[in-house]
């Protein structure tokens, strides 16, 4: 799909998977992301360097990312090195080497990359939230996978893993800004090949929120906490209504949890809340840094902000600024061409089409009251996951967090 802006000299590719962890089984866990690495160490006939080489000769940038539900490689560049961009990621995507030695290398890379993640705090806190979130199922797994599902990866499983996960019925080609409309469907169909008639891949599962308690001690100075409670998916009619919630409770400055919690009450330096969906299920996290006495505090002011939505709602100014912030944002993230074509990619392969950014407004601003409180009762309908990596003296914040929802 073309999206032109008329006088920018810059584009942006999307090229967006449908497939990503979701997909794997615990013995192919982080398969994906492996994937994505090693695509980039040859393909076509460019080497490792060649296809850095190519995009940067140019003045672009080329970047790469794996979700649970979508993989997306994207291309940023100056007006005229479009046709390169569609050479570069239609080789990595299609026509990988997949060679037999840097598939052993890259997963020593990786295997560091599990390592950083495990040993940096703030990032390991969300895997073992995710995992209580979703015990036993795809969506609780690391998107990195583990070392020893990787062991057994060789050239042919992973081709195999390729052909499945990077089929064209699972694919969609996004370009926005400096950009011929009218040439870029044959471009494209030369490339990657004309679009198939398939459907969407159905998900291998329904995902189920379950809940837990996960705590790992570390000797830090602070406590690293992540609350999840049950949201709504990408499809569900409360999802604007969701998005506006996590806004309202943790999502700035003016938010809740910042202007209770660190403002007023000096609990944590860092505090925030978000909203994560997925094709059926989603999350309402809260992640917060805070010395380990002052964790159970903290716990309770997450807690009774969030219940105190469920029963009033948020005020009339609150759900003005949320909107207000929501709007600015689609429409701000218009003017940049990544952003246009990543959300075009990513909406027709949810949606089937692109969802204007009017549109999106429109049912941002027609949301109410009701419907905000209405999202944070399911919130705190359901069992919570949370997640304390810190000193011993922080971890019962989650068990408070979760009894004091009841």
């Amino acid at each position: 799909m073309a999206d032109p802006m008329p006088g920018l000299k810059t584009f942006a590719l999307t090229v967006t998977v449908d497939g990503g962890s979701r997909w794997e089984t615990p013995s192919r866990a982080g398969w994906s992301h492996f994937l994505e690495h090693l695509v980039f160490k040859g393909a076509g006939e460019m080497d490792s360097r060649e296809i850095v080489e190519r995009i940067e000769r140019e003045g672009g940038h080329i970047n790469a990312a794996t979700g649970h539900e979508r993989t997306a490689f994207e291309v940023r560049g100056l007006e005229g090195s479009l046709a390169m961009a569609l050479q570069v990621v239609s080789d990595l995507v299609l026509r990988p080497t997949l060679d037999a030695d840097e598939i052993e290398r890259e997963k020593d890379v990786v295997a560091q990359e599990i390592a950083e993640a495990f040993d940096t705090p703030d990032d390991h806190v969300f895997e073992m939230a995710q995992q209580m979130a979703y015990p036993g199922q795809a969506l609780g797994r690391p998107i990195l996978g583990s070392v020893r599902a990787l062991k057994p990866a060789v050239r042919e499983t992973v081709e195999a893993w390729r052909a499945g996960l990077y089929a064209q019925d699972r694919m969609v080609v996004a370009v926005s800004g400096a950009v011929d409309a009218a040439r870029l469907t044959e471009a494209v169909e030369f490339r990657f090949g004309a679009p198939p008639s398939a459907a969407r891949t159905p998900l291998p599962a329904p995902a189920t929120f379950a809940g837990g308690h996960a705590v790992l001690k570390r000797r830090i100075e602070q406590a690293n906490v992540v609350f999840l409670t049950p949201a709504c998916g990408t499809s569900d009619p409360a999802f604007p209504a969701t998005r506006l919630l996590a806004e309202i409770l943790g999502g700035g400055m003016a938010s809740r949890l910042f202007q209770k919690a660190r403002e007023e009450l000096g609990l944590a330096y860092a505090v925030d809340a978000w909203f994560d969906a997925y094709a059926e299920t989603g999350l309402l996290g809260i992640y917060a840094g805070c010395a380990p006495e002052r964790a159970a505090a903290l716990a309770q002011v997450c807690a009774r902000e969030l219940a105190d939505l469920a029963t009033n709602g948020p005020t009339a100014d609150e759900l003005a600024r949320a909107k207000a912030v929501l709007a600015g944002g689609l429409l701000m993230s218009d003017e940049s061409p990544a952003s246009r074509a990543g959300r075009a990619a990513a909406q027709t392969l949810i949606f089937g089409a692109p969802i204007p950014t009017d549109v999106a407004v429109a049912r941002l601003r027609a949301q109410t009251i009701d419907d905000v409180r209405s999202a944070a009762r399911a919130a705190v309908a359901g069992a919570a996951a949370t997640a304390v990596l810190g000193p011993v003296g922080a971890h019962g914040a989650g068990r408070v967090f979760a009894e004091a929802l009841d």
